[in-house]
């Protein structure tokens, strides 16, 4: 049984503590300058031809920090280590896209299929609504079935398809796009970095 309970904390909104079982305990909190080294490895670690269309490769700290600011995601913790994150961000400029938010998740090989992907997404689902957004939009591969699963899990649809997209592995590949909306967010949004 998985135990969450909710704070609120002094910066920009939701800090959860969660509980999985007796001995294991995580934090989700905004990113900060002091995770970026895990949050890189992290990344290196997690995109492969079979979760991204390309490497992603960060040639600094500062680079990955012009893309990944402190506070445009929610990172999970377990003893101080960083274990995953969700990543959240306008997908435009647009005043009239604001009510968007484009996510991305990764969470480390060791920690996956404790839930803490799934805390992840309710965090930021959260997030996005007390923030006035009222969709949640990703990307995602076809090829990569386990992502697609949790995905649908967590209440995203397939909205599109781009078919063919890319050549990975000696094959074409679709790009597939999905979407949750919630039922927060009046108006336009606020941004939410």
């Amino acid at each position: 049984m998985i135990y969450c309970e909710f704070y609120r904390g002094a910066r920009q909104g939701v800090y959860i503590f969660m509980k999985l079982s007796n001995k294991d305990r995580f934090i989700i909190r905004f990113s900060e300058i002091k995770d970026v080294r895990e949050l890189i490895h992290l990344d290196h670690m997690i995109w492969t031809e079979n979760t991204s269309p390309g490497p992603l490769m960060w040639r600094s700290q500062e680079d990955y920090l012009l893309n990944a600011p402190p506070g445009s995601q929610l990172v999970a913790l377990k003893d101080d280590k960083l274990c995953g994150y969700v990543g959240f961000g306008c997908p435009s400029r647009m005043e009239s896209n604001r009510h968007v938010c484009e996510v991305n998740i990764a969470v480390h090989p060791d920690y996956q299929r404790l839930g803490i992907g799934r805390q992840l997404i309710e965090a930021i689902k959260e997030h996005a609504a007390d923030n006035a957004i009222r969709k949640l939009r990703l990307r995602v591969l076809s090829c990569n079935e386990s992502a697609l699963s949790f995905y649908r899990k967590c209440g995203f649809v397939e909205e599109g398809r781009l078919r063919e997209e890319f050549y990975l592995g000696g094959r074409y590949v679709d790009e597939i796009f999905m979407c949750c909306m919630l039922t927060g967010g009046e108006g336009y949004g606020d941004h939410l970095t």
